[in-house]
């Protein structure tokens, strides 16, 4: 963080942790602490880095982003 009252420090990870909540942590009940962990890590690692698009990438997939990127340097 940089200083006090600059607002725009925390926009990337206050925008995660609000799709993390929305998306995953409150579609479930937990039972305990590494319940809760795995269903989060396997959210995070299986749909959220892999297959959901994001606005950055142009809507597209990680995955597709990636695929679309080495396509472009290939050819180049």
């Amino acid at each position: 963080m940089s200083r006090k009252g600059n607002c725009w420090d925390n926009a990337v990870a206050e925008s995660f942790f609000k799709t993390l909540k929305a998306e995953c942590v409150y579609q479930h009940k937990f039972a305990h602490r590494e319940q809760a962990a795995l269903i989060v890590f396997e959210y995070i690692e299986t749909w959220y880095n892999r297959k959901r698009q994001h606005s950055a990438l142009g809507y597209l997939s990680p995955e597709e982003f990636a695929r679309k990127i080495n396509k472009q340097n290939i050819a180049a």
